[in-house]
């Protein structure tokens, strides 16, 4: 008989928030995560409104600097969109993740440090880590060992983006996160702390954090004189696609789901809702309900996303998104307003 009605594999923001969400429903639920807490990643750090208030509703108590909309740059336009349904939230990702594995601890629920490893499969049950489960739900990461073990990873496109980022010691100078854009790709300033941002670049081309920055030389102004705080982190390729989010009973969640970009900064956000989906459909046990509810819950997100993303990868049209937006403001704000 199984052991458990869930286990989760990876302790992430994606796996954590389902295991809570699990255990205040009633379901038994054990984590399995290899690393070490607290779990740092390269991202920018920033959480919609929306993705705040649903921690919050998950005992998830945060600490962080609020940020109240989206600025975009270029080297001759700005434009703002503020959030009309409250601040969001930059928090380091340690912190983010500390206060996860938190309140895990305050619900009781284990966190085994190992790997999955092979997957065992029957009618009724999971097998994995030594653990056996009614469900496995995989939040191991955009490149997903799970997801690969069971062949539902997509090709994708030959179009590689990548992210690094890196900590300054500087007072925010804005309560808004600034998106900077140049013929390199994106530049991402999300205010963490009262003395401390954090730039994210994500691009296609190759080089070093440093070579990066010289592509934003309105950013690298800002930044003239603040020291670097820790190393700088990548991540990618960021586009994930991925046949189906379930195989058996294992559900796929978070960016092990499959990923878009980050061009949006809805990563977390969408995680979230759609971690929500599968707890309802394993309560339900309808775990072939889940595919239609993670399409729906992430469609709008996955469509703004994929839209920019096809603009911003051509020439004709990559350096013309701020200044429409800056021609456009209330298209803008709306756009903005749609994914916080």
């Amino acid at each position: 008989m199984p052991e458990v009605d869930l286990l989760v594999a990876g302790a992430g923001p994606a796996g954590a928030a389902t295991a809570i969400r699990a255990a205040l429903a009633g379901l038994s639920v054990v984590v399995v995560e290899p690393r070490s807490a607290p779990i740092d990643k390269a991202c920018g750090e920033g959480i919609a409104h929306s993705a705040v208030s649903y921690l919050r509703r998950l005992g998830v108590q945060l600490d962080g600097r609020p940020f109240h909309g989206i600025r975009y740059l270029d080297e001759q336009h700005a434009v703002d969109a503020r959030f009309t349904a409250g601040p969001g939230l930059g928090v380091r990702r340690t912190t983010l993740t500390a206060a996860l594995r938190s309140r895990l601890t305050e619900l009781d629920i284990p966190v085994i440090q190992a790997r999955v490893g092979p997957i065992t499969q029957t009618p009724t049950s999971i097998t994995a880590a030594g653990q056996t489960a009614h469900y496995l739900a995989a939040a191991d990461g955009l490149h997903s060992p799970i997801r690969r073990q069971l062949g539902l990873t997509a090709k994708s496109s030959n179009e590689v983006r990548r992210g690094l980022r890196q900590h300054f010691c500087v007072s925010p100078w804005t309560d808004l996160v600034e998106v900077y854009w140049s013929r390199l790709g994106e530049a991402y300033v999300t205010p963490v702390s009262d003395e401390l941002v954090g730039v994210a670049v994500l691009t296609s081309a190759r080089g070093t954090f440093d070579s990066h920055l010289d592509a934003f030389p309105l950013l690298k102004r800002r930044l003239k004189g603040a020291p670097a705080a820790g190393p700088v982190l990548g991540a990618g390729p960021l586009r994930q696609r991925v046949r189906a989010r379930t195989s058996g009973r294992v559900l796929l969640v978070g960016d092990a789901a499959g990923y878009v970009d980050a061009l949006t900064g809805e990563g977390i956000a969408v995680a979230l809702r759609t971690s929500a989906e599968l707890v309802d459909c394993i309560r339900a046990d309808r775990p072939d309900a889940y595919e239609a509810a993670w399409r729906r819950v992430s469609r709008e997100c996955r469509l703004l996303t994929a839209s920019l993303l096809w603009a911003r990868n051509r020439p004709f049209l990559a350096p013309r998104i701020v200044p429409a937006a800056a021609r456009l403001p209330g298209v803008y704000h709306t756009i903005v307003n749609r994914l916080s």
